[in-house]
């Protein structure tokens, strides 16, 4: 679908961005580009549709030169989705979706039901959102539009420059899920800039790892994980992610509960209530001020003794009997877990400092990610 051919960028102050790429991207497939910053990503993305053009060598799609083509016909028949989205907040969201096509004079029907057709396969009810503007909408509903307006013209191939970077985690997962959920029915050829690993393989049919303006591996994620070609791609993929995919067991520090709610023992019982219901939890661990691991408190055991008000937590708190290691198996601390029907449980360093903990909900997500990542596999093998 679209080749790069012996490619390279120099600027005029000698600076080489780009060094001779030679890749494929294969049409219908999501080609994650990924790297350090100044790696040449971006540059190589903005060759496809000529916002920039090469030093030397040539990009093609569907076998033609693209310096051939007009660079404005050749924009409009490509999606492209940038990081800042760049609505126009003039127009209300069904003008900005429906711009190309009324470019490419599409009559009004037409726009009309594609804007709707769109914002309905993003989760925004066309009667409540196509008459709003730009402001009126949060960050990753903007995003959302700024996706839909690059497919509105029904392109065959979509640029997206890290587009999902700006966005809090949340709505950033919510929107990967919604990409992955629409190339499986659209099968556009996407190319999508990130330096994000976790990113990329979530969504990448093919990932490209540059640095230095050169491609250092190219390959399926699966592929990559298992077999990275040099010290620079274990750097970049992570210790963490190369002994998961090597079969190593998953430690209790990949799944604990970095910041656990804390307490200091001069706590006050009414006190230590109102932090349990604002940060939405049934116990408490109590350290000193070195965070090291004193013992925990339940919120039963506070409500035992909340009529003596001179009580602090440092008089109500049991000892923390059970507690693990970071580097502990996480199967040995389920089986902690089990057999003295624990709902958490403490992680601790050599020195008893507190390092995390361990929960029912911290073991789920990690399982949630773990099948997401298996099935996503299995439907990229599949396919």
């Amino acid at each position: 679908m679209i080749r790069f051919q012996d490619v390279s960028k120099v600027y005029e102050n000698g600076h080489k961005v780009l060094d001779g790429l030679t890749f494929d991207i294969k049409q219908g497939e999501i080609t994650v580009l990924i790297g350090p910053s100044g790696c040449g990503k971006t540059t190589a993305l903005k060759m496809i549709n000529r916002l920039i053009r090469p030093s030397a060598g040539e990009i093609l799609i569907e076998g033609k030169n693209i310096a051939g083509f007009d660079p404005v016909a050749l924009r409009r028949k490509i999606g492209y989705v940038i990081q800042s989205i760049g609505l126009f907040p003039h127009m209300t969201i069904a003008q900005n979706v429906g711009l190309v096509p009324r470019l490419l004079k599409w009559d009004k029907a037409r726009i009309a039901s594609r804007v709707d057709e769109l914002l309905a396969m993003v989760g925004l009810d066309p009667d409540t959102y196509r008459s709003r503007y730009p402001a009126e909408l949060s960050g990753g509903q903007q995003q959302r539009v700024g996706v839909i307006r690059a497919l509105a013209a029904d392109p065959s191939i979509v640029l997206m420059d890290e587009p999902f970077s700006a966005l809090d985690p949340i709505s950033r997962e919510q929107l990967q899920d919604e990409l992955i959920r629409m190339q499986q029915d659209l099968k556009k050829t996407i190319v999508f800039v990130t330096h994000d690993m976790d990113e990329a393989i979530k969504i990448a049919d093919t990932i490209i790892i540059m640095n230095a303006g050169r491609i250092v591996q190219m390959g399926p994620p699966e592929q990559i994980l298992r077999h990275p070609a040099d010290d620079f791609v274990r750097s970049f993929i992570g210790k963490k992610r190369l002994h998961e995919e090597a079969g190593e067991p998953v430690t209790v520090e990949r799944v604990m509960v970095k910041s656990p709610v804390t307490a200091y023992p001069t706590r006050g019982l009414a006190e230590a209530i109102k932090m349990m219901e604002n940060k939405r939890v049934d116990t408490l661990l109590v350290v000193d001020r070195a965070n090291r691991l004193l013992g925990q408190v339940s919120i039963y055991r506070i409500l035992e003794h909340f009529g003596d008000e001179t009580k602090t937590l440092a008089d109500v708190m049991q000892p923390a009997e059970h507690a693990v290691k970071p580097h502990t198996p996480l199967t040995v601390a389920l089986r902690m877990m089990s057999a003295h029907q624990l709902s958490n449980l403490p992680v601790i360093r050599d020195d008893h400092v507190l390092a995390g903990l361990i929960t029912r909900g911290s073991v789920v997500s990690h399982m949630a990610e773990v099948y997401a990542r298996k099935e996503m596999r299995e439907k990229f093998h599949a396919g």
